[in-house]
């Protein structure tokens, strides 16, 4: 069935008609730079001078391979005997809780030879179990090379005697002059932990714990307080809601300190109870992106919509349209609907109040403890150190001078506290601040337990020693709560003993095997207040102005806790795909009217106005603008968690948006911006595959044609099997090969299915793939070279409706393009597809082909073809003629322009010995010169076919899996032998929506997708 929408990549493309093809003509005209390529070339000689050698087993190098070979986890036994757990080129993966302060998820870290290199989801924990793109980078951040690396006191290196003789002095004179010893530390739920401190406060009287978060979620812990009578986040789960509506509520990122993408996609099953999703919001989020129907407004008009949607649910009655539209469907669903807000307290309670008129089932009862900020506790705190009652301050792994709004006030605040002591990972702010340092554990070196929610518990273990001289909090608290050398000080008997008056009849062991148990703890949320009138003015209180401003947080960095992580820096964004920036969004037709410019370059490179930003009197200067298709005019978007300093070269990219946080509220009026004259050059990846210019390439199709009209009906057919006109009449494209087709139905034969419907775009499974494969960083002049080297990209696709039909244009001459070329206002073919497009994630990698274009072009037989259908790279064999990626029609091979690791240019994980510890050494680190891409994992594979051979047994369905198919929280992506006929993967092959990308020319790919579908009524 011709489609009457269409598809870009960016604003460009309605712009000019005739990029697409500048983009294909440009896309291997790059001159090769021969002075960077013999710049360096000293480093591939053999000889090693005995200053390299000793350089290369320098102190990290040695503490690294010294901690993995003393084996992880129960107790250290020396690599002189060798464990009997530990299989050189066998990995082991141990259960433990990733949490760094801001994302928590219950996990399986694979280590090999005692060194952690890969995160995995921990199946066994459910939906507490799934990782996003920040948890599968975690591993990275263990080698951070930027961190401390030992105990400081009054800035020179010190050892952990002196600083202890330091801060119990400290603690002393405090008790004894009846000063307040705080401990300032990020939301921590742990049990243990808050036991081992009742314990501190027991010898120290005056010690108070206080509770301090960057991204605080502060409006949310008031309005359940409020509304709920317990200061704990709500549970949700949308698996039996069949209609969900979101105001700015970016419930699939980081809403309510919990993503709700598994049980999303769980519910956005294509059928007559598939969920139906309404978005109502300023910033295009990752969330609105996914929305059937997505409503833009700026924040004030969002807060009057959620207030007469509240209105008319409850009976007072509405004149605005679009809230009695929504309500009406909220009425209809009952019970199947659930609404979400943010940006405010007032927001949320309204929200809540709904959720409770409607009886909705998401509202599970459940309350999550992760986040435990008081802002009137904060306040309370900050008065004790104005009026100088505190004596010794010691700050957990925060840092409020970078990211509370008024941190240059609490900065002059401390220095009125006598004793101040930091434990960090980094020299920031609070590092120089304190006259003590301790560096801080990572989690992975650390010993913990956790309760992130009702009846849950889960335990954390290390699954290397200590990399440095680091130290988690609790081995601090018990050194000065029992002195020094005290026999109890060891943290690991403490925590056993506490745990297992907390697992009933479970095992601490088999607690600790499988990373997650049940708790005791049954804590539930029931509705018990709510102030609707209070809530409906302060939303009425929020002024309007011209330009208003959302804050948020991006799916890459977060709150900032890992901005010096090379890996999510690089990380496309999923919306703008731009890296390694944060940027003021803004509207097209906002751009136009303040002259705000995005150009490409005759490289096809974007730059974009550089602003001043002023909000309230706070002025952040040289903010790079990105204009984002789809922002609500009269609104601007901005990231926080860029933009520190001293926290490491990487960390520094980006300027700080905390400034204009209040820690309550994202949502701000009174907004200005002033154009500074000069221009940014952005990093992104959206426009350097041009996929053969083909247009119909995500497809769509409303649920109604999907369940009422057959997918291969003759006239009406949305999935129609394609057809190849011969001279024999019509055949089907599988019958019609130019090639000989060979017996590949002994063994395995691998086929991928993505899912177009639940793919959301976080890009977990693009983290993942980097960190199993070895994918390099490249950094963001690469980026914007279009020298990216990803394995797997996500692109997004915008979709926008037509106001004429294609063949009326065509008729009238116009080109493909030339269908929307009038995109921002002006009366023209389409109706403004800028303005607020649809979106479409598409995750595309090597397709490995039956009829691989690529393996016919190379002259040195470096790609061939497998029995089990993944399309090999003998790198070895390559002479990097780049002949294959010019005829891969996917855009989906890379060349090394460098080699990549060890080479100061690229001054990121691989270029540190201990960066390059997370290297995982089944895969090969590829040089310069090459061509590399998706291999479908062929290590794992290869390793499960083995395993199944040593037990002489066949391999069974769900066994075989790839590192992105493993990542993915959705399920989007699913693994599989297709010779087994009882495979899951060879089901979604026979599924309607299933097609193949380009099929038309005839490459037989091993990739399939699923067609969107989209729960709305087309107008």
């Amino acid at each position: 069935m011709a489609s009457n929408k269409i598809q870009f990549r960016s604003i460009h493309e309605l712009k000019d008609p005739a990029l697409n093809g500048k983009l294909a003509l440009k896309e291997f005209q790059e001159e090769i730079p021969v002075e960077d390529f013999l710049e360096g070339a000293e480093k591939t000689e053999s000889s090693t001078s005995r200053r390299d050698f000793l350089k290369l087993l320098g102190f990290s190098t040695a503490a690294v391979t010294l901690a993995a070979c003393e084996a992880p986890v129960i107790k250290t036994i020396p690599y002189v005997v060798k464990p009997h757990d530990i299989i050189p080129g066998i990995p082991n993966y141990y259960a433990s809780t990733y949490f760094d302060g801001f994302d928590f998820a219950s996990v399986l870290v694979k280590t090999r030879e005692g060194r952690p290199i890969k995160i995995e989801p921990n199946p066994a924990a459910g939906d507490l179990g799934k990782t996003n793109a920040r948890a599968q980078a975690a591993v990275l951040s263990l080698y951070d090379n930027d961190k401390v690396k030992q105990p400081k006191l009054d800035g020179k290196d010190e050892t952990f005697d002196k600083v202890d003789d330091f801060v119990i002095k400290g603690l002393n004179e405090a008790q004894a002059s009846g000063k307040k010893i705080v401990l300032l530390s990020q939301s921590f739920a742990s049990p243990t932990f808050k036991k081992l401190f009742a314990e501190f406060k027991a010898k120290y009287p005056t010690a108070e714990l206080v509770t301090y978060d960057a991204f605080p979620y502060s409006a949310a812990l008031d309005a359940a307080q409020e509304v709920f009578g317990t200061r704990a986040l709500p549970v949700y789960d949308l698996k039996g809601s069949e209609l969900v509506v979101a105001f700015q509520a970016d419930f699939l990122g980081d809403y309510n300190a919990a993503s709700l993408e598994t049980s999303y996609a769980a519910a956005r099953v294509p059928g007559a109870t598939m969920l139906r999703h309404i978005q109502v919001e300023s910033n295009m989020s990752l969330t609105g992106a996914n929305a059937d129907s997505r409503i833009r407004l700026k924040p004030s008009a969002v807060n009057k919509t959620l207030v007469e949607v509240y209105n008319a649910i409850v009976g007072v009655g509405s004149s605005d349209k679009t809230a009695n539209e929504i309500a009406k469907e909220l009425q209809a669903k009952g019970s199947k609907a659930v609404v979400f807000a943010d940006g405010s307290k007032g927001a949320q309670v309204l929200a809540h109040l709904i959720n409770q008129k409607l009886g909705s089932v998401a509202f599970t009862g459940k309350a999550n403890f992760l986040k435990e900020f008081d802002k009137a506790r904060f306040q309370e705190f900050l008065g004790w150190v104005n009026g100088e009652q505190v004596g010794v301050l010691i700050t957990n792994n925060v840092d409020p001078i970078y990211s509370h709004h008024k941190g240059q006030d609490f900065k002059k605040a401390i220095t009125k506290v006598p004793y101040v002591i930091a434990i960090t990972d980094k020299k920031n702010d609070m590092y120089k601040a304190a006259k003590a340092v301790i560096p801080v554990a990572n989690w992975l070196e650390s010993w913990g337990d956790m309760e992130p929610q009702t009846g849950v518990y889960t335990l954390m273990q290390p699954t290397i020693q200590k990399i440095y001289k680091s130290r988690q909090i609790e081995e601090s608290l018990l050194v000065w709560k029992n002195g020094k050398n005290n026999a109890a000080n060891n943290y690991y008997d403490y925590l056993k003993a506490n745990a297992s008056t907390l697992l009933g009849g479970t095992s601490f062991n088999k607690a600790l095997y499988n990373g997650v148990v049940a708790s005791a703890n049954a804590t539930t949320l029931s509705y018990a207040g709510g102030n609707a009138q209070q809530a409906v003015a302060e939303l009425a209180n929020f002024k309007a102005s011209d330009l208003e401003l959302v804050l948020y947080t991006k799916t890459s960095i977060g709150d900032g806790t890992q901005a010096n992580n090379p890996w999510l820096q690089e990380l496309p964004d999923p919306l703008t795909r731009m890296s390694w920036d944060n940027y003021l969004t803004i509207s097209p037709k906002d751009a136009e009217r303040l002259g705000i410019e995005n150009d490409l370059n005759a490289r096809m490179q974007l730059d974009g106005s550089i602003v001043n930003l002023t909000v309230n009197g706070v002025k952040i200067e040289n903010v790079p603008v990105f204009i984002q298709p789809g922002q609500a005019d009269g609104s601007v978007g901005l990231a926080l968690g860029y933009g520190k300093k001293d926290s490491g070269a990487t960390a520094e990219t980006g300027v700080n948006a905390y400034p204009l946080f209040d820690g309550s509220n994202l949502v701000v009026s009174n907004v200005s911006i002033e154009k500074t004259g000069e221009d940014h050059e952005f990093a992104g990846i959206q426009l350097q595959n041009t996929l053969m210019g083909r247009y119909d390439i995500a497809k769509e199709v409303p649920l109604s044609d999907f369940i009422n009209v057959p997918f291969d009906d003759e006239h009406k057919g949305w999935n129609k099997p394609l057809e190849y006109h011969t001279i024999s009449g019509a055949l089907p494209a599988g019958k019609i090969d130019l090639w000989d087709a060979f017996d590949d139905t002994d063994g395995p034969h691998f086929n991928l299915s993505v899912d177009l419907n639940s793919c959301t775009g976080c890009g977990a499974c693009i983290i993942a793939c980097q960190a199993e494969n070895n994918v390099p960083v490249v950094g963001k002049e690469e980026i914007r070279m279009s020298r990216d080297m990803y394995w797997l990209r996500i692109d997004r696709y915008y979709s926008a409706t037509q106001k004429v039909t294609t063949y009326d244009g065509l008729k009238e001459g116009m080109a493909v393009p030339e269908l929307y070329g009038t995109a921002f206002g002006g009366e023209g073919a389409l109706n403004n597809p800028a303005e607020n497009p649809d979106v479409i994630f598409q995750p595309v990698m090597c397709q490995h082909c039956n009829h691989a274009p690529c393996e016919t072009v190379c002259p040195v037989a470096a790609t061939s073809h497998g029995k089990q259908g993944q399309n090999h790279m003998a790198y070895n064999r390559c002479i990097g003629t780049r002949y294959c990626a010019n005829n891969c029609p996917y855009k989906v091979r890379r060349f090394n322009w460098f080699t990549y690791n060890l080479n100061d240019r690229f001054d990121f994980n691989m270029n540190n010995d201990l960066g390059r510890m997370v290297l995982n050494p089944d895969v090969v680190v590829r040089t310069r010169g090459v061509m590399e891409k998706c291999s479908m994992c062929i290590q794992m594979t290869q390793a499960t076919i083995l395993e199944a051979k040593k037990e002489n047994r066949v391999v069974k369905d769900g066994e075989f899996q790839v590192a992105c198919a493993k990542a993915c929280s959705t399920g989007s992506l699913q693994f599989g032998d297709m010779n087994d006929k009882e495979s899951h993967v060879r089901k979604l092959y026979s599924d309607n929506r299933r097609y193949h990308l380009l099929e038309e020319i005839g490459t037989k790919p091993n990739v399939f997708y699923h067609t969107k579908v989209r729960n709305r009524v087309e107008k």
